[in-house]
């Protein structure tokens, strides 16, 4: 580790701050959630990112799966015994070995199942694809305010950017992954489409480990002992690149080296043996669970491999149990094995075996003079089940239906022996009926400014604060609409409303940036005192430290199939240095603060709440900052507005004038030049944010239509008019008269530059 990385702003080691806090309300929302089959609870933690019941959730799931030795068989704790600890602390040589030892079994067993042919390798990938698909999830938000400027935090994110396509969505890891799939013939839904996991997980165990991952995205600050060997282990299996073909984003060696960084900071901390023990239980509970995943998926592969029979009554199954869901009551009277269909694929626990059985001994696929049978003839043109089945499934079950005659007697085995259900049964049992963890419930007090930050920034323990800020959210942007009809316009933005063209849009940007930042510039004749230098840059401070905060929640898995999104991504990733930890924005802005001897706690201590450098009055704008983030879904056309406000206002006179001042006393500018300089209009963040707009709006005129974009344009330029509110001085509990005097201004706005 390094001088930089073992700055104390650097070391954040994780590990919960204290309990969690739900509201009451919560608790059924959960249960209801968890009452669901395992792919619809993956599926609600990949639509769901926001609500506090989904928070809940991910919480009872993560807290019953690390907690396996309470309720496994004692497969897994055979399959993955943990490393021991020496000395208290990670055995680094020995846990190498470890994964190593797991590395080499699993790649065997995938190499066996190839060698045994096509049909084999197809249904290891297929078995493989829901979790292949979801990538590297658990780095979702590993990067936020909580987290930031942390050694450890800007490995991962740096990892994270690799594994995205550094910014462009068609060179992505998963995007590789999903084209080797549909090389070997296997399409499947996006990852944002409400049934990816039921055509995606073809078993309950897959689901559940995908949701599993998924919660861990939702808690990496308080769990982040876990997430690190989580990391670390899966890229040193490296299954879902070897079963795809393709050489790794993240080599097990540079997992490794967020590993090792962050093992170094256990060394000497007071909970390094508390933490150091969750690192390696989490990974001995994510190894079990991978090489218990494989060896079932191996034998599934060798059953699909042995025949052409048993592979097509595995494809039908298939088939059969993704439609089943959809088929509601239009069968009618029609019975198979004497029941009626419609009853059977009510079941939730349905045996596709014996149905397959009674269905091949049934009239429907009795052969007809012509060769063929009833149930053909419905899918084809023209008959009441065309279009239902795609070409490919309609293949398959037309095959499957010329091999019913011969094999009508033969049993049909779709679970291999030795497969067991019970891990699944108990492990589902366990989230739903334990308790999660350190966790009260109760609703959110009346908050003072202050405290309502500090839960904010650590949202993962207080989500019952969630309500609080999306009422604060709605309460900015309603409060900005008086701009848009605002005669004047503000002194730095002009937030009167326009019809949106992509020309119209380029007009107005160009006029802000000429008329308001750029030409008003003349250098300062008379620099301000030294003490007001430094008082100017307290209040810009608080900004500063969450920068980016408006955007990080805005490219989690789900969220990264559109150029807007990926811009938005790039745009964030550039602020937190793409990894760099020295050219990290939050790493600049402690560094200025050094320079003005200004020492701050981080802004995730509870210590922060009574700092006395920075005035209560200066907490709105970033409490609508943060509070806006919080809600990617929620308010994305809105944070795309904002988001145009926060980096053309970087540019101009505000800029060079604090420039100015700064050299002028010997202070550190380097959070001002980097900003003048990456957020230029030509080609920089103010430039592409212009570009994310015009693209979100291309695309929801060809989606929706042009009516639906006079509606998304108004919400995107509302969020331009919250920036433009806030910076030019407005207060939600200001009258309408927003604008305040010019020279107040420059000491009073709340910043992110």
């Amino acid at each position: 580790m390094n001088d930089v990385q073992g700055a104390a702003i650097h070391r954040f080691l994780g590990g919960m701050i204290g309990l969690f806090h739900f509201d009451p309300a919560a608790r059924p929302l959960a249960d209801a959630a968890l009452a669901a089959e395992p792919a619809e609870i993956a599926a609600l933690l990949l639509k769901d990112c926001e609500s506090e019941a989904m928070l809940l959730v991910a919480k009872q799931i993560l807290d019953a799966t690390l907690s396996v030795a309470e309720w496994d068989d004692g497969a897994l704790e055979a399959m993955a015994q943990a490393p021991v600890l020496r000395g208290g602390r990670v055995d680094r040589e020995r846990l190498w070995h470890w994964l190593e030892e797991h590395r080499i079994a699993t790649t065997a067993a995938l190499d066996g199942v190839v060698a045994l042919g096509t049909a084999a390798k197809h249904s290891l990938l297929r078995g493989r694809a829901a979790l292949s698909l979801l990538g590297d999830c658990w780095l979702d938000t590993v990067s936020q305010p909580a987290t930031q400027p942390a050694a450890i935090v800007n490995i991962l994110f740096g990892q994270r950017w690799l594994l995205l396509g550094e910014g462009c969505p068609a060179r992505s890891c998963v995007a590789l992954r999903r084209r080797s799939l549909e090389e070997a013939g296997i399409f499947l839904p996006s990852i944002s489409d409400a049934g990816f996991f039921r055509a995606a997980a073809t078993e309950p165990m897959t689901s559940l480990q995908a949701a599993f991952l998924l919660s861990l995205s939702r808690y990496p600050a308080t769990y982040l002992p876990e997430l690190v060997g989580i990391h670390a282990a899966y890229h040193a299996l490296g299954i879902d690149d070897r079963v795809a073909g393709l050489a790794p984003f993240v080599t097990p060696e540079t997992a490794w080296e967020a590993l090792d960084t962050y093992v170094d900071g256990l060394q000497d901390d007071p909970a390094g043996e508390a933490l150091s023990r969750r690192l390696v239980d989490a990974m001995r509970v994510f190894v079990g669970l991978e090489r218990r995943q494989v060896t079932m998926l191996a034998m599934l592969a060798e059953l699909a491999g042995q025949s052409t029979d048993r592979s097509l009554d595995l494809q039908v199954a298939e088939i059969i149990r993704r439609h089943a869901p959809f088929a509601g009551k239009q069968h009618g009277r029609v019975r198979i094995g004497g029941k009626l269909l419609s009853e059977s694929f009510a079941e939730t626990n349905l045996d596709l075996a014996v149905f397959l059985r009674d269905f091949k001994r049934s009239s429907y696929l009795r052969a007809d003079a012509k060769g063929s049978c009833r149930f053909v003839d419905a899918i084809k043109f023209g008959g009441p089940m065309f279009g239902i089945f795609s070409e490919q499934e309609a293949c398959v079950l037309k095959s499957w239906f010329q091999r019913a005659a011969q094999t009508i007697d033969e049993p049909i085995i779709l679970v291999p022996e030795g497969h067991d259900e019970s891990v699944t049964r108990l492990w589902l049992a366990s989230i739903r009926n334990r308790p999660p963890r350190d966790t009260v419930f109760e609703s959110a007090p009346d908050l003072d400014d202050r405290t309502l930050f500090y839960r904010l920034v650590n949202i993962e323990n207080f989500a019952n604060t969630l309500s609080v800020a999306l009422e604060r959210a709605r309460a900015g942007l309603a409060r900005a609409e008086v701009l848009f009809n605002n005669e004047a316009t503000g002194r730095y933005t002009d937030a009167r409303f326009f019809e949106y063209s992509p020309e119209a849009l380029e007009a107005r940007v160009e006029s802000i940036y000429w008329h308001k930042l750029v030409e008003p510039y003349a250098p300062l004749n008379d620099i301000p005192p030294r003490d007001e230098v430094v008082f100017g840059q307290k209040y810009f401070a608080l900004g500063n430290l969450i920068d980016g905060c408006w955007a990080f929640r805005s490219s989690g898995t789900g969220r990264f199939e559109r150029a807007a999104d990926a811009t938005l991504f790039s745009i964030y990733a550039d602020e937190m240095g793409l990894g760099d930890i020295q050219k990290n924005h939050i790493t600049l802005i402690y560094r200025v603060l050094r320079s003005l001897e200004i020492d701050l706690p981080h802004i995730r201590d509870e210590a922060f709440i009574d700092q006395d450098e920075i005035p209560d009055n200066f907490y709105t704008f970033p409490l609508n900052q943060l509070s806006l983030g919080l809600f990617p879904n929620r308010f994305h056309p809105e944070i795309l507005g904002y988001n145009l406000g926060v980096e053309m206002f970087g540019l101009g006179e505000v800029r060079l004038h604090e420039i100015q001042k700064l050299k002028h006393w010997g202070f550190d500018h380097i959070y001002e030049d980097v900003h003048l300089s990456i957020d230029n209009l030509s080609a920089g963040h103010s430039r592409q944010a212009v570009t994310i707009i015009q693209a979100h709006l291309d695309e929801t005129e060809r989606r929706y239509g042009t009516a639906a974009v006079a509606a998304e344009w108004r919400r995107i330029w509302n969020g331009y008019a919250a920036f433009s509110y806030f910076m030019e001085g407005g207060t939600l509990e200001s009258p309408h008269s927003v604008m305040i005097d010019d020279d107040a201004i420059g000491d009073h706005c709340a910043l992110t530059l």
